[in-house]
């Protein structure tokens, strides 16, 4: 049952990064808001996707006495360099540097360099891992965090800084990093109410 269920997600993610690929054009031409930084909303939503936030959010919840609460900088910091990871592999670059159009850098070309490589957005990864988290910690909160990390991502692509199949793989990438970061914490040893994991 587990093995279908998972066949299906990387199905679903496969057909959602590609509609995201077929929107790519369309995105880059109709949503743009190149100030999108100059703005409060625009500030936060690019903030929701660093270690900025989680970090004092993480120690915020541990002095609650909350369990888990260090996964909600775990998660975020391992998705971020999962990220760094793809965009190492993939080598695809921002749009903004070629005028929509999509591009793979070399790998005979600063090889290990990630700047100006778009794919997957690292603020994206991050943001979802985050979310994806904090959700699981506090169920109720679901909704808003995951409607503030597509914020995020919109917010990427409106800036210019990201395609809108970086801002989809990122999304889904990270949402995976946390879901296996919470499987992997939920079969450790020490799964009793009081750890601070």
């Amino acid at each position: 049952m587990m093995r279908r269920d998972l066949g299906w997600a990387l199905f679903a993610a496969a057909a959602a990064t590609a509609a995201a690929l077929l929107l790519d054009p369309w995105a880059w031409h109709h949503l743009r808001m190149p100030a999108v930084y100059d703005r409060d909303w625009g500030r936060l939503f690019r903030v929701f996707g660093t270690l900025y936030f989680w970090g004092p959010l993480a120690i915020a919840v541990w002095l609650e006495g909350r369990p888990r609460a260090g996964l909600l900088v775990l998660g975020p910091l391992l998705a971020g360099g999962a990220a760094e990871l793809i965009k190492i592999l993939v080598r695809r670059e921002r749009p903004a540097l070629h005028d929509g159009g999509y591009v793979f850098r070399a790998f005979a070309d600063r090889p290990f360099d990630t700047h100006d490589i778009g794919f997957p957005s690292s603020h994206v990864m991050v943001a979802f891992a985050g979310a994806a988290v904090l959700a699981r910690l506090f169920p109720r909160t679901a909704p808003v965090a995951y409607l503030v990390a597509a914020g995020c991502g919109l917010s990427r692509v409106f800036a210019q800084a990201h395609f809108a199949s970086d801002v989809m793989a990122g999304g889904i990438a990270g949402w995976a990093v946390a879901a296996m970061l919470w499987r992997r914490v939920d079969r450790s040893p020490d799964t009793s109410r009081h750890a601070t994991i």
